[in-house]
C-alpha cells in the first residue's frame, strides 16, 4: 500500500473496523476492530495516489470510475467510519484538514449564483430524466425531507405528514395567495390548493419539473388555481399572503442570502407569513462537500443557523418559530437508497453504470451526513409583523390533526366507493355480454329453421 495513504488512514481511523486491499493485493486493517466491518478494494495506483492527497473527493470519484470497490459494508459503512473518526483527533492532525479549510475560505467564489448561473446549476440536477426520480421518490415526487411522525411510517405516509406539518405553520385561509419558491414537481402547491382553497403560484428553474407540475395541475382540474412559472424568484413583483420554500434555499448561495430575504420581504403582504424549509448545519459554517459541489449540486451551500439569521434580521422580517428536524432526512434518504437499489437496472438503462455508482454514493453519503455528521433540517417561520400569528404553537397541532382526520375520511370514502364502482362495472359487463349473446342465439335459431 502507498505509504502516504497508510499514514493518512492510520491517523484518521482510530475507531471502527476498516480493511483496505491495495492494487497489488495486500490488505491492511485500520481501527480498533469495533463496529460493523468495512472492506474497500483500491484497484489502481492512480486511485491510491488520489485518495492519499484528497480522500473526501477522491474516494467517491474512484468509486464512480470503478477504480474502487466496496466489498463489505457499502458506501454507508465507509462514510460512517469517516465521519465518526473526523472528530477524534485523527484528521485534525493531518494536512487534509487544510484542504477542507481552503474550500471553506473560497466558498463564496463557488457560489456566485446569478440568475443565469442559477438556471444552469438547476439544470445540472433537476433536469435529469423524470423517470429517474420516479424510481426512488414517493408517489407525489417529494424530493425533500419527509416527516416521520411515527417510526414505522412508509415513505409516502411521511411525505404526506411533511406537507401537513408545513401547511400548519403557514396558517392558511381560503382565498389567500401563496408563492412556492422552488416548486419542484408541484406536489406541495397542489396539496395546499386542495386542502385550503388557496391560489398558488410556483416558480422553478427546472424545465423538467415545470412541465410535470403543469401537467399535474391540469390533470387534477386545478389549472385555474395553481400555476407554475419557469422563472427566478428575483424576477417576481406580485405580493402574496404566504410564501413557502422547501429544499430551494440550499441553492441560493451564501453571497445571496440577504437578497433572498429582502426579496421575500417585498413579496409578502403586510400580514404575510413565510415558511422556509432547508438543509442546515447544527455546527459552525463549513464548506460544501467537494463531491456534492462538483457532481450533484453545483453552486450549492448548506448554511449554519448563524449565517441565516443575520440575513433575516437585516431584511426587516421577524422570525416567529424555528424547528430543527434531526434524523428525519437520514430516514428519508435510507428509503430513497433502498428504492434506488431495487430499481438500479432501470436507472442504468436510462443512464449508465458510472451514473448509478455516482447516485448510490450521493444517497448513501448524504444519509451518513445526517446520521453521523452535523446536517439537519431548519424549518424557520417568518412574518412581516410580530402580532400576525397566535402567541402559542397550539394552532399548528390542531391544523395537522384536522388535516389528518380529513385525509383518513377521504381514504375511507374512497375505499367504500370502490366496491360499488366494481359492482357497477361488473353489472355493465354482464349486460354487455348478455346483449352480445342475443344475436348469436338468434342466429342459431335461424340456422335450425
Amino acid at each position: 500500500m502507498n505509504i502516504l495513504l497508510k499514514r493518512v488512514l492510520d491517523r484518521l481511523v482510530r475507531t471502527g473496523n476498516l480493511k483496505v486491499t491495495g492494487p497489488k493485493g495486500s490488505t491492511v486493517i485500520f481501527g480498533d476492530g469495533s463496529g460493523e466491518p468495512v472492506h474497500m478494494h483500491i484497484k489502481t495506483k492512480h486511485a491510491e495516489r488520489s485518495i492519499s492527497f484528497d480522500p473526501m473527493l477522491a474516494v467517491p470519484e474512484a468509486y464512480m470510475d470503478g477504480e474502487l470497490d466496496i466489498l463489505e459494508g457499502g458506501v454507508l459503512g465507509v462514510m460512517r467510519i469517516a465521519f465518526q473518526n473526523m472528530g477524534s483527533g485523527g484528521i485534525d492532525a493531518t494536512w487534509t484538514k487544510a484542504i477542507e479549510g481552503l474550500r471553506h475560505a473560497f466558498r463564496r467564489l463557488q457560489q456566485i449564483n446569478t440568475t443565469s448561473r442559477s438556471r444552469r446549476n438547476v439544470q445540472r440536477h433537476y433536469d435529469l430524466s423524470g423517470d429517474l426520480y420516479r424510481l426512488f421518490l414517493d408517489e407525489d415526487m417529494q424530493y425533500s425531507c419527509a416527516y416521520f411522525e411515527q417510526p414505522d411510517m412508509t415513505l409516502d405516509e411521511a411525505q404526506v405528514a411533511k406537507k401537513r406539518h408545513i401547511a400548519a405553520k403557514l396558517r392558511l385561509k381560503a382565498g389567500q395567495t401563496v408563492l412556492d419558491i422552488g416548486s419542484g414537481w408541484g406536489g406541495l402547491g397542489l396539496y395546499l390548493a386542495k386542502a385550503f382553497d388557496v391560489d398558488v403560484q410556483g416558480v422553478t428553474l427546472s424545465t423538467e419539473q415545470h412541465g410535470v407540475a403543469t401537467d399535474r395541475a391540469h390533470a387534477q382540474g386545478l389549472q385555474d388555481r395553481v400555476h407554475f412559472d419557469l422563472k427566478d424568484y428575483r424576477e417576481l413583483n406580485e405580493r402574496f399572503d404566504r410564501i413557502v420554500s422547501v429544499g430551494m434555499f440550499e441553492h441560493v448561495g451564501v453571497n445571496h442570502f440577504r437578497t433572498f430575504f429582502e426579496k421575500s420581504a417585498t413579496l409578502l403582504k403586510p400580514d404575510g407569513v413565510m415558511l422556509l424549509h432547508t438543509i442546515g448545519r447544527s455546527g459552525v459554517p463549513w464548506a460544501t462537500s467537494a463531491f456534492v459541489r462538483k457532481y450533484i449540486f453545483p453552486g450549492g451551500y448548506i448554511p449554519s443557523l448563524s449565517e441565516v439569521m443575520p440575513a433575516i434580521e437585516k431584511s426587516g422580517l421577524v422570525v416567529t418559530d424555528v424547528e430543527i428536524l434531526r434524523l428525519h432526512y437520514a430516514d428519508t434518504l435510507k428509503h430513497w437508497g433502498q428504492r434506488f437499489a431495487a430499481n438500479r437496472d432501470k436507472a442504468k438503462a436510462i443512464y449508465d453504470e458510472r451514473f448509478c455508482r455516482m447516485w448510490e454514493f450521493y444517497l448513501a453519503a448524504s444519509e451518513a451526513a445526517f446520521r453521523w455528521q452535523d446536517l439537519v433540517i431548519f424549518q424557520i417561520q417568518i412574518a412581516k409583523k410580530n402580532d400576525t400569528l397566535p402567541m402559542t404553537r397550539d394552532y399548528m397541532a390542531k391544523c395537522e390533526k384536522a388535516l389528518e382526520l380529513r385525509e383518513i375520511g377521504h381514504r375511507q370514502e374512497t375505499a367504500a366507493a370502490e366496491p360499488a364502482v366494481a359492482r357497477s362495472v361488473a353489472a355493465k359487463s354482464v349486460a354487455a355480454r348478455s346483449a352480445a349473446a342475443k344475436p348469436a342465439r338468434r342466429r342459431k335459431v335461424l340456422d335450425r329453421e
